[in-house]
């Protein structure tokens, strides 16, 4: 899937204002830092369509964008920063469950971690509530272009066996991608394409 046109929509921390078009939803969450905003820029070609900053934790509304008129990319706030107060947490937690557990034109979730580093509880945790409430989600490894592919690949084996020692089956659809050097977008991109086409094909709601 090539992407021709993408526009900002709204900015919002309640559901109930989230965009009332059936189109089909995809969400980008992960730990602060991880590279959303560069990888959602990269996989939409804009520069600044996704906000960068080197703070931790810019993002902390639903921000959706529309994609070539007929899905939306909704970036996320971070999860696990800790210079935002206990009480933003509440409230940033709130809405993120609401978004995941109401929204009914959400497809899929896409779990952004930093394959720099080893598993990390919190990701995995996270990874468990997607499960639990059974939300399809991919995971998307970030900043592949940091490390060697030796480390990208034990990196991966490490979040492998640590799901199927928390009861997973087998290890979810994944993506290697870095913003730097494009690496993994296409792939992304034919993913949605492709969940997009059979949603269209087999579902009146989004007709």
């Amino acid at each position: 899937m090539k992407i021709n046109t993408a526009e900002f929509v709204i900015s919002n921390s309640d559901v109930s204002k989230c965009p009332l078009e059936r189109l089909p939803e995809y969400a980008f969450i992960g730990r602060s830092n991880v590279g959303k905003s560069s990888l959602i820029n990269m996989l939409t070609n804009h520069k600044s369509l996704a906000k960068t900053s080197g703070r931790p934790g810019k993002t902390q509304l639903i921000n959706h964008f529309k994609i070539n008129n007929n899905w939306f990319l909704v970036d996320l706030p971070g999860y696990g920063y800790a210079r935002v107060s206990k009480k933003t947490k509440e409230v940033f937690q709130q809405f993120i469950t609401d978004y995941f557990e109401k929204r009914e034109q959400l497809i899929c979730a896409f779990v952004l971690i930093d394959i720099r580093h080893e598993a990390q509880e919190i990701d995995l945790e996270f990874i468990t509530y997607l499960g639990e409430i059974e939300l399809p989600f991919c995971i998307v490894f970030t900043k592949a272009d940091k490390i060697s592919k030796g480390k990208v690949a034990q990196h991966i084996a490490a979040y492998r066996t640590a799901l199927l020692k928390n009861n997973w089956e087998e290890m979810p659809q994944h993506f290697v991608t870095s913003a730097t050097e494009g690496t993994g977008k296409d792939k992304v991109l034919e993913y949605i394409g492709e969940v997009n086409e059979e949603i269209f094909k087999s579902n009146d709601s989004f007709i």
